[in-house]
């Protein structure tokens, strides 16, 4: 049996691969290489280049490679994007995952991982955030994950299926073995922004945002190693074959970083300084969100080893130089 990864081409895809085959799992991937890479797919893994939306081709490969559990990572991810164009994220992100499910459905897998976000909170009244809080998404971002959320929850409760969704805070760092990392042209991600500024792939870099009501006035986030996150998702499946039932759960590390803390951390890894423009505030983005992960560590036992601003930079930095090297972006 295999493990079915959509999006294992791109950033946490290519990491969820990495780990599933570091425990032995046979892994084929579904990516239509929008923003991921062919050479992010390890040779051990079947890259099917191809939409998630093309139910026949998903199913060919559900059916050709018996495909037991699905972990479901390809969307759009940007959140001011998703105000600019919020049709096409509920296309790509909640039209195309229905697709998905209906597929997984037909082929009788039974186990579904989602990658969900902890934008379905929006601002939150209390932080860390829990997931019984309210849930009030400020993007089309945010709300096209929590439709699938709520079709995958509709869905178990029709069929027998049982999914786990994962509510990331911000995922930042690369693999420690240097294998992957976040290597998308024009990425948004704050910690891979800083970075290629650090290293002179940008010559400055924008902060959002100043007049926020938090300490110094930028936004804070809650950073979470991208080792980590992709060891919850298979701990997750570990969960759901042993007969646990659905669930949902929140990957942070329960304390929050300042955009300027997170730049400031850059500079003392790299050594360098980072040149910074100020500019007004983004659609979409909330002030102030930390994780109450107390759901993931006591339903999957999972035990973070990355908790740690200044390794996630310096994973972060090490990748930018491996790229460098590379030549490919």
């Amino acid at each position: 049996m295999a493990v079915l990864v959509t999006g294992g081409a791109g950033y946490i895809g290519s990491h969820m691969v990495w780990e599933l085959l570091d425990h032995g799992e046979e892994v084929v991937v579904v990516d239509r290489l929008s923003t991921g890479f062919d050479w992010a797919v390890p040779d051990r893994a079947e890259l099917v280049v191809g939409d998630i939306g093309d139910q026949a081709l998903v199913e060919g490969v559900m059916k050709r490679r018996n495909v037991d559990a699905v972990i479901h990572f390809a969307g759009s991810i940007i959140v001011p994007e998703s105000v600019a164009d919020p049709l096409g994220y509920y296309l790509n992100n909640t039209v195309k995952s229905r697709a998905l499910i209906e597929s997984a459905l037909r082929c009788g897998v039974k186990h579904f991982i989602f990658s969900s976000t902890a934008a379905v909170y929006g601002t939150p009244q209390k932080n860390p955030v829990t997931e019984d809080e309210p849930l009030q998404p400020e993007s089309p971002y945010g709300t096209s994950k929590l439709m699938t959320e709520i079709m995958l929850r509709d869905t178990a409760a029709a069929h027998d299926f049982a999914y786990t969704a994962l509510r990331y805070f911000n995922v930042s760092g690369a693999d420690p073995k240097r294998r992957t990392g976040q290597s998308t042209k024009g990425a948004t991600h704050l910690i891979k922004v800083a970075c290629e500024t650090a290293t002179g792939k940008r010559p400055f870099m924008e902060v959002f945002g100043t007049d926020y009501p938090t300490p110094d006035g930028t936004c804070v986030r809650d950073y979470i190693h991208v080792s980590d996150l992709v060891n919850a998702h298979y701990l997750a499946l570990q969960r759901l074959r042993s007969g646990g039932g659905s669930l949902i759960a929140n990957c942070g590390y329960g304390r929050g970083y300042s955009v300027l803390e997170v730049i400031d951390a850059v500079k003392r890894v790299s050594g360098t300084d980072v040149k910074v423009v100020e500019s007004g505030r983004r659609a979409g983005d909330a002030v102030a969100i930390v994780a109450s992960a107390e759901r993931c560590f006591s339903e999957l036992g999972w035990k973070p080893v990355h908790d740690d601003l200044q390794e996630i930079v310096s994973d972060a930095l090490r990748w930018e130089e491996i790229l460098a090297k590379r030549n490919r972006v």
